[in-house]
């Protein structure tokens, strides 16, 4: 199925592997809302989209913050009147033992990982069902089906996030709307106060990797919905 002149929002598109997806949707021709909520990463990321020719319009947002994901929504409707694509991507997690843990953080991921993929949905899934179509895209982890010592938070987020999309893909598939989660191993990131490039392990997935599966998943026919899609570096073990 093409792409082209779809309209996607996608959330923690400033770097990383949301301005991967972006990038990659915009030379399909697909017009790319970024959302982030580093205002400077963003325009950074739409100017080296129009650089290469793609439309994208980007929108400073707090996916946990519920009024404003309403009013940036409200504002996507002036914009357009569909929306064919939402990539939840925006995701935050580090790793430490249970006892460690700061509960302050603890709700700081939940409130991004869970939480701002089900305001998200919540907000934008009457649209879709409204214009009778629309393609949910997820990006979990594959913690999201396995778990590992001192990795309880960020483990505990993505099983959450991954079964939220398992029950919305049986609520909205009646009106043609598909969900589909990506489950995405070690990737060379910006994740767990990483910086790419530096000390880069050359083993691990890139940004690209991962927007080519979603590009994959978004291009399949109609009829067609790939549910779940885990990707891993070869040399990965789990």
């Amino acid at each position: 199925m093409s792409l082209k002149n779809k309209i996607a929002i996608i959330t923690g598109a400033s770097r990383g592997i949301g301005k991967a997806i972006a990038q990659n949707l915009a030379k399909d021709g697909v017009h790319v809302i970024l959302t982030a909520r580093n205002q400077q990463d963003l325009n950074e990321a739409v100017e080296s989209i129009g650089r290469e020719g793609g439309k994208a319009t980007a929108f400073s947002l707090d996916i946990s913050d519920e009024k404003a994901v309403g009013n940036f929504i409200d504002q996507i409707k002036k914009i357009t009147d569909s929306v064919d694509i939402l990539i939840n991507n925006a995701g935050i997690g580090s790793f430490a033992p249970v006892t460690e843990t700061e509960t302050q953080f603890w709700d700081q991921v939940m409130d991004v990982n869970v939480k701002g993929t089900f305001l998200m949905c919540k907000h934008l899934v009457p649209v879709m069902q409204k214009q009778k179509h629309g393609h949910i895209v997820n990006i979990a982890s594959d913690v999201a089906k396995r778990t590992f010592a001192e990795g309880a938070m960020y483990c505990a987020s993505k099983y959450a996030q991954d079964a939220f999309s398992s029950a919305l893909r049986k609520e909205v598939r009646q009106n043609n709307i598909k969900v589909s989660v990506v489950y995405p191993g070690k990737v060379e990131t910006y994740f767990n106060n990483s910086i790419p490039g530096v000390n880069e392990d050359h083993h691990r997935l890139h940004p690209d990797d991962i927007a080519g599966s979603v590009n994959y998943i978004l291009s399949a026919p109609l009829h067609v919905v790939i549910d779940e899609l885990m990707i891993h570096p070869i040399s990965q073990d789990y």
